[in-house]
């Protein structure tokens, strides 16, 4: 067993991530849990994203282990605490989030009643709790995955495997929180259109999060870029609405992330398509 780990180290790192991850969502959720339930005030629910996130934690730690030894836990470390980067990298990895989620709720503010919550405070610490359990995926997502996928892809190829996966590591999530956010859309329709947000939007902030990473070799800007997402999308900058406008603003949000992909694609002047020497 551990000499077919050590020989299929990324795809033995997937099949623990999604084992642990979904098996535990189903656990904690119960019967019938993963329908027709409102995340916000299902009890559960904290248990549901601790058994997803225990997922790449313990995956990436253990096929870190496994494959490089007390030296490569230790090198995993080293790369979660480096700060010494350029100022412009936590400003890009802090920025992006919050301003394409404004963009979209004001363009869609123009024409249909989004708003944000109307206590900032109240979302504020939730927020920034939520984002800052970033950090357990990003040891198996950055830290484990993404540095081997580049030993023989571009930034972009990276992005793209690790982001369509990382999207449908999300399925159970999106299944859970659809009673709170169908409402008159059929749920086979909003499914279909829920699941593609998600792939795609990820996918695309992926390959950014790849890019940032790719340029400064620290797991705790990825971390933090991740957390920014996570905070702003889902918690502060999220819409107060239900239905079509909610599907609407992730569907905005999904094409503004590509929009940003193809601008530093074109300012860093090829380097997302080239492959490693």
């Amino acid at each position: 067993m551990g000499s077919c780990i050590r020989k299929h180290p990324l795809l033995s790192y997937y099949i623990i991530t999604f084992v642990i991850s979904w098996g535990g969502f189903v656990l904690a959720a119960g019967p019938g849990g993963l329908s027709g339930s409102d995340w916000q005030t299902a009890p559960t629910f904290p248990f549901m994203v601790g058994a997803m996130l225990a997922g790449p934690t313990v995956a990436g730690l253990l096929m870190t282990g496994l494959t490089a030894g007390r030296s490569g836990l230790r090198e995993l470390g080293s790369r979660l605490v480096r700060w010494r980067v350029g100022t412009q990298w936590y400003a890009f990895a802090l920025l992006p989030a919050p301003a394409l989620s404004l963009i979209a709720l004001l363009a869609l503010g123009l024409t249909s009643p989004l708003f944000t919550a109307e206590s900032k405070a109240a979302v504020l610490v939730p927020g920034i709790t939520a984002g800052l359990t970033t950090i357990f995926e990003e040891i198996g997502w950055t830290g484990f995955a993404v540095p081997r996928f580049r030993l023989r892809r571009s930034i972009l190829g990276t992005g793209l495997i690790v982001g369509i996966l990382w999207g449908v590591w999300h399925l159970l999530q999106q299944v859970f929180i659809s009673g709170t956010y169908a409402e008159d859309i059929p749920l086979p329709l909003y499914m279909a259109v829920a699941v593609f947000n998600t792939v795609a939007g990820l996918t695309a902030y992926r390959v950014l999060l790849v890019w940032v990473y790719d340029r400064t070799g620290s797991l705790l800007v990825t971390t933090l870029m991740h957390a920014s997402l996570t905070a702003c999308n889902i918690f502060i900058f999220r819409p107060e609405a239900t239905g079509l406008p909610f599907v609407t603003f992730g569907l905005l949000f999904t094409a503004l992330q590509w929009l940003l992909v193809a601008v530093v694609a074109v300012l860093d002047r090829g380097r997302l398509t080239r492959r490693p020497a």
